[in-house]
């Protein structure tokens, strides 16, 4: 509400300041403030056509737009200085109202046909050698500029180009973690389309170009919470697909405690004690209250693939993903943690990396000295098995663990393991579940965190924003996304579903890939550079 009122004054001000500014110009004062007219006369003002203003209409287009058409009205008064054009980008309302009361500033005729003629003046000095001619343009036209403002205006253009590509079209990432391994690996740098699934609009806005969350080297977040616009989400090109993988904002990162090895949700230190011991900086954090709160668009970005989609019913069994009673389709790629009896010398390490097994950190759990798993495929459990008869691999059990199993509560979750999970339904905008003591641990973050409802539990009853509720509707879709690597994964089965809010894009290709995340030119992986990252 804040941004849209600040947006609605800036007009109103930028109107009055038209208002004042149009009688330098020969134009009826009136029709500054006249919605429409005032940007057509505007057009009019600085050499562009009466249809020009339409084009603010257009989403992100219209921010060039607007930028253009401000930095053309200025110099249409004959204020060339770096100065005035950046303070008519960055709030015009004032730089217009400067105009207008300025007595040295003239109106000297529509800018964008003269500053056109100069440059085109200028390509055909340089393309002829015509060094006379380039140097008297240069000399006298006030569209010269000095190489430090051309550097200046050059580095803000990248920028800001850049900035706006990732913050609308496409982002770069890089796998972290081996949780998509052998589909996606350590290392592996992506492309990503923010817009296949409908381009999110900014909600955090104040931040520092080109970071997502954190300035490195300071460990501090990149941005400000407020002022933030609320979430918007363009038309999509398609719908996020069962068995995809999708890149998407990590739902419960909301609150989290961040070290330098990674990110963890207040609860996961809460209920998963080990990471304490594990990660000494986490303990002093947990001591010290030292966590960040988080808004949707700056939450740690995660790629999984999406295994169901709203509506679905999902069950694991043995390993075996079900979704509506039948069996899902596995990933050609996907793993399992196999602990593995090996003969003495019966295995050739370096025939092994031929095959992927053991060419990252993350594939081999112990060492050489005591190696006792693999993280396989089945084609790469088959090939082991064929090269001694002696050699035997088992699934790695996993056990259950109720409290750390979404949706943490025992009543629910008792028996269940990342390896037989389930069953449990992914919630559909628009359709209404009866809400029990029973069944609301599953929904309770939906219900107040995701769609921002007041949730209460009071003598046994369920209150939603202070009324009794037996039932909830959904105001979006959800999704459950899990990695190809399922005994190496944090995901749905730990953390829940994945707003459809928080849905970032689709990946397109891999671009670049080291080995590890090492760099070095042995650690360049060649035969990964520019694949689909898009895999089945």
């Amino acid at each position: 509400m804040s941004i849209l009122l600040f947006f609605l004054i800036s007009y109103v001000l930028l109107s009055i300041s038209l208002y004042l500014l149009f009688p330098k110009a020969d134009i009826p004062a009136i029709n500054g403030l006249i919605p429409g007219k005032n940007f057509i006369e505007w057009a009019k003002i600085i050499g562009r056509p009466a249809w020009w203003p339409l084009l603010l209409l257009v989403p992100i287009v219209n921010i060039f737009i607007f930028a253009g058409m401000a930095v053309n009205l200025v110099r249409s008064f004959s204020k060339y200085k770096l100065g005035h054009s950046a303070a008519a980008v960055i709030y015009a309302p004032a730089a217009f109202a400067w105009l207008a009361t300025n007595d040295n500033a003239k109106y000297t005729g529509a800018n964008y046909p003269k500053e056109t003629a100069y440059l085109n003046d200028l390509k055909v000095a340089r393309k002829n050698g015509d060094k006379p001619q380039l140097e008297r343009l240069l000399s006298k036209s006030p569209y010269s500029k000095s190489i430090f403002r051309e550097w200046i205006e050059s580095i803000v253009f990248a920028v800001f180009a850049a900035a706006f590509i990732r913050m609308f079209l496409i982002e770069a990432f890089v796998i972290p973690t081996p949780s998509m391994e052998g589909s996606l690996m350590v290392g592996d740098f992506l492309f990503v389309s923010k817009a296949s699934y409908g381009i999110r609009t900014p909600m955090t806005i104040a931040m520092i170009p080109l970071l997502h969350n954190r300035i490195p080297g300071i460990g501090k977040e990149s941005y400000l919470k407020k002022p933030s616009l609320k979430y918007h989400r363009l038309p999509e090109l398609e719908s996020v697909a069962r068995n995809k993988p999708i890149v998407f904002n990590w739902p419960v990162g909301d609150s989290v405690y961040v070290t330098s090895s990674r990110s963890y949700t207040v609860g996961q230190a809460r209920r998963n004690r080990e990471f304490l011991s594990i990660d000494r900086e986490l303990r002093s954090k947990v001591q010290n209250k030292e966590f960040v709160v988080r808004p949707i668009d700056k939450k740690d970005h995660y790629i999984k693939r999406c295994v169901a989609v709203p509506g679905d019913t999902l069950r694991i069994v043995n390993r075996q993903i079900y979704i509506n009673g039948e069996k899902g389709i596995n990933p050609k790629e996907m793993q399992f943690l196999n602990r593995v009896t090996i003969p003495p010398n019966s295995v050739n390490m370096n025939k092994l990396k031929d095959w992927g097994i053991g060419d990252t950190d993350s594939d081999i759990v112990g060492s050489s000295g005591q190696l006792y798993g693999f993280h396989l495929t089945e084609q790469q459990r088959e090939k082991m098995l064929a090269m001694d008869e002696n050699i035997k691999l088992d699934y790695h059990p996993q056990s259950s663990e109720p409290i750390k199993l979404f949706p943490h509560d025992p009543n629910i979750t008792k028996g269940w393991s990342v390896d037989n999970y389930g069953p449990i339904w992914i919630p559909k905008a628009g359709v209404t579940v009866n809400l029990t003591l029973d069944n609301l641990a599953l929904y309770r973050r939906v219900i107040s965190v995701y769609e921002q409802n007041e949730l209460e539990l009071k003598n046994g009853q369920i209150l939603i924003n202070g009324s009794p509720a037996d039932s909830y509707t959904f105001k979006q879709d959800y999704f459950w996304a899990m990695g190809d690597n399922r005994h190496n994964s944090e995901d749905s089965r730990m953390w829940g579903f994945v707003p459809h809010d928080h849905i970032v894009g689709k990946p397109l290709f891999i671009w670049f890939s080291l080995k590890n995340s090492r760099f070095s030119f042995k650690n360049l992986r060649f035969n990964r550079m520019f694949k689909s990252a898009n895999v089945d």
